[in-house]
Protein backbone atom coordinates (compact mmCIF):
# COMPACT_ATOMS: atom_id res chain seq x y z
CA UNK A 1 0.00 0.00 0.00
CA UNK A 2 1.31 3.76 -1.16
CA UNK A 3 1.24 6.17 1.80
CA UNK A 4 -0.06 9.85 0.72
CA UNK A 5 1.46 12.71 2.65
CA UNK A 6 -0.42 16.17 2.04
CA UNK A 7 -1.46 19.06 4.30
CA UNK A 8 -4.92 18.59 5.41
CA UNK A 9 -4.88 22.36 4.82
CA UNK A 10 -5.03 22.50 1.12
CA UNK A 11 -7.06 19.50 0.72
CA UNK A 12 -10.53 19.94 -0.73
CA UNK A 13 -12.90 17.62 -0.62
CA UNK A 14 -16.26 16.82 -2.55
CA UNK A 15 -18.99 19.88 -2.94
CA UNK A 16 -15.13 22.01 -2.60
CA UNK A 17 -14.61 21.12 -5.89
CA UNK A 18 -15.66 22.83 -8.78
CA UNK A 19 -13.07 22.32 -11.90
CA UNK A 20 -14.97 20.78 -14.71
CA UNK A 21 -12.75 17.67 -15.04
CA UNK A 22 -10.75 15.98 -13.00
CA UNK A 23 -8.24 13.10 -13.15
CA UNK A 24 -9.39 10.37 -10.55
CA UNK A 25 -7.90 7.70 -8.71
CA UNK A 26 -9.84 4.98 -7.08
CA UNK A 27 -9.63 3.73 -3.67
CA UNK A 28 -7.32 0.69 -4.92
CA UNK A 29 -5.06 3.07 -6.86
CA UNK A 30 -6.50 2.29 -10.61
CA UNK A 31 -6.69 4.91 -12.14
CA UNK A 32 -10.49 5.89 -13.84
CA UNK A 33 -9.35 8.54 -16.61
CA UNK A 34 -10.45 11.75 -16.87
CA UNK A 35 -14.23 12.13 -15.80
CA UNK A 36 -16.72 15.09 -15.05
CA UNK A 37 -16.59 16.18 -11.34
CA UNK A 38 -20.36 15.53 -11.00
CA UNK A 39 -19.90 12.18 -12.31
CA UNK A 40 -16.31 11.67 -9.87
CA UNK A 41 -18.61 13.03 -7.07
CA UNK A 42 -21.17 10.94 -7.83
CA UNK A 43 -19.01 7.86 -7.51
CA UNK A 44 -17.56 8.53 -4.61
CA UNK A 45 -20.96 8.87 -3.16
CA UNK A 46 -22.34 5.65 -4.10
CA UNK A 47 -18.62 4.14 -2.78
CA UNK A 48 -19.86 6.10 0.67
CA UNK A 49 -16.43 7.62 0.89
CA UNK A 50 -15.03 11.16 -0.21
CA UNK A 51 -13.44 12.57 -3.48
CA UNK A 52 -10.49 14.15 -2.16
CA UNK A 53 -8.23 16.87 -4.59
CA UNK A 54 -4.59 15.46 -3.64
CA UNK A 55 -2.59 17.37 -6.89
CA UNK A 56 -4.52 20.41 -7.24
CA UNK A 57 -1.30 22.43 -9.86
CA UNK A 58 -2.07 19.23 -12.14
CA UNK A 59 -3.58 20.04 -15.62
CA UNK A 60 -6.70 18.56 -14.72
CA UNK A 61 -6.20 18.33 -11.45
CA UNK A 62 -5.99 15.05 -9.85
CA UNK A 63 -8.63 13.55 -6.90
CA UNK A 64 -9.17 10.75 -5.53
CA UNK A 65 -11.65 8.24 -3.65
CA UNK A 66 -10.63 7.69 0.12
CA UNK A 67 -12.52 7.40 3.37
CA UNK A 68 -11.18 11.51 4.57
CA UNK A 69 -11.39 10.89 7.64
CA UNK A 70 -9.40 7.69 8.05
CA UNK A 71 -6.70 9.33 5.84
CA UNK A 72 -6.50 12.62 8.42
CA UNK A 73 -6.58 10.22 11.31
CA UNK A 74 -3.57 7.89 9.84
CA UNK A 75 -1.88 11.18 9.07
CA UNK A 76 -2.14 12.19 12.09
CA UNK A 77 -0.80 8.96 13.51
CA UNK A 78 2.41 9.34 11.17
CA UNK A 79 3.23 12.98 12.29
CA UNK A 80 2.91 12.11 16.52
CA UNK A 81 4.76 8.60 15.67
CA UNK A 82 7.71 11.33 13.51
CA UNK A 83 7.91 13.65 16.57
CA UNK A 84 8.61 11.00 19.11
CA UNK A 85 11.62 9.51 17.42
CA UNK A 86 13.03 12.66 16.99
CA UNK A 87 16.11 13.61 19.27
CA UNK A 88 15.47 17.16 20.30
CA UNK A 89 19.76 18.17 20.70
CA UNK A 90 20.49 20.14 23.28
CA UNK A 91 23.54 22.64 24.05
CA UNK A 92 24.77 21.94 27.39
CA UNK A 93 27.62 24.35 28.59
CA UNK A 94 30.85 23.17 30.77
CA UNK A 95 31.86 26.56 32.80
CA UNK A 96 35.74 26.61 33.61
CA UNK A 97 38.54 29.22 34.75
CA UNK A 98 41.51 29.34 33.54
CA UNK A 99 43.33 28.58 36.93
CA UNK A 100 40.91 25.06 37.71
CA UNK A 101 42.68 22.32 39.43
CA UNK A 102 42.97 18.85 38.31
CA UNK A 103 40.72 17.04 39.65
CA UNK A 104 37.95 19.71 39.01
CA UNK A 105 38.94 19.33 35.15
CA UNK A 106 38.72 15.64 35.00
CA UNK A 107 35.54 15.95 36.94
CA UNK A 108 34.68 18.53 34.29
CA UNK A 109 35.86 16.30 31.35
CA UNK A 110 33.63 13.37 32.75
CA UNK A 111 30.85 15.19 33.07
CA UNK A 112 31.69 16.32 29.27
CA UNK A 113 32.29 12.52 27.70
CA UNK A 114 29.08 12.09 29.77
CA UNK A 115 26.59 14.62 27.88
CA UNK A 116 28.49 13.94 24.27
CA UNK A 117 27.22 10.44 24.52
CA UNK A 118 24.20 10.90 25.58
CA UNK A 119 23.49 13.29 22.15
CA UNK A 120 23.90 16.54 23.53
CA UNK A 121 26.19 19.50 22.28
CA UNK A 122 28.68 20.73 23.92
CA UNK A 123 29.59 24.67 24.87
CA UNK A 124 32.72 24.78 26.97
CA UNK A 125 33.74 28.41 27.95
CA UNK A 126 36.96 29.03 30.20
CA UNK A 127 36.03 32.74 32.12
CA UNK A 128 38.88 35.38 32.88
CA UNK A 129 37.86 37.48 35.95
CA UNK A 130 39.98 40.33 37.10
CA UNK A 131 43.86 40.06 36.22
CA UNK A 132 43.51 36.59 34.51
CA UNK A 133 42.29 38.20 31.47
CA UNK A 134 45.93 39.47 30.47
CA UNK A 135 46.53 35.77 29.82
CA UNK A 136 44.40 34.17 27.67
CA UNK A 137 46.88 32.00 26.18
CA UNK A 138 46.25 29.82 29.83
CA UNK A 139 42.71 29.77 28.52
CA UNK A 140 43.58 28.67 25.37
CA UNK A 141 46.08 25.94 26.69
CA UNK A 142 43.23 24.52 28.76
CA UNK A 143 40.69 24.47 26.02
CA UNK A 144 43.26 22.81 24.11
CA UNK A 145 44.22 20.14 26.76
CA UNK A 146 40.15 19.46 27.03
CA UNK A 147 40.18 19.16 23.19
CA UNK A 148 42.43 15.95 23.45
CA UNK A 149 40.61 14.55 26.10
CA UNK A 150 36.77 14.45 24.68
CA UNK A 151 38.30 13.55 21.48
CA UNK A 152 36.86 10.03 21.51
CA UNK A 153 33.81 11.00 22.48
CA UNK A 154 33.35 14.30 20.25
CA UNK A 155 34.51 16.73 17.50
CA UNK A 156 35.76 20.51 17.58
CA UNK A 157 32.59 22.29 15.65
CA UNK A 158 33.51 25.52 16.09
CA UNK A 159 37.32 26.53 17.78
CA UNK A 160 37.95 28.80 20.62
CA UNK A 161 36.90 32.38 20.15
CA UNK A 162 37.25 35.03 22.90
CA UNK A 163 33.45 36.59 23.56
CA UNK A 164 33.62 39.32 26.16
CA UNK A 165 35.93 38.04 29.17
CA UNK A 166 35.16 34.46 28.22
CA UNK A 167 36.85 31.92 25.82
CA UNK A 168 34.02 29.66 24.11
CA UNK A 169 34.63 26.45 21.67
CA UNK A 170 31.95 24.29 20.54
CA UNK A 171 31.98 20.48 20.38
CA UNK A 172 29.53 18.05 19.13
CA UNK A 173 29.29 14.40 19.95
CA UNK A 174 30.73 12.17 17.03
CA UNK A 175 28.16 9.78 14.67
CA UNK A 176 27.09 6.93 16.40
CA UNK A 177 28.24 4.01 14.85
Amino acid sequence: MEVLTISNKELQINEEIRDAELRVIDVDGTQLGIISSKEAQRMAIEKNLDLVKIAPQATPPVCRIMDYGKFCFEQAKREKEARKNQKIVEIKEIRMSSSIDTHDFNTKVNQAIKFLNSGDKLKVSVRFRKRAAAHPHLGQELLDKFKEVVAEAGTVEKPSVMEGRSLVMFVSPKASK
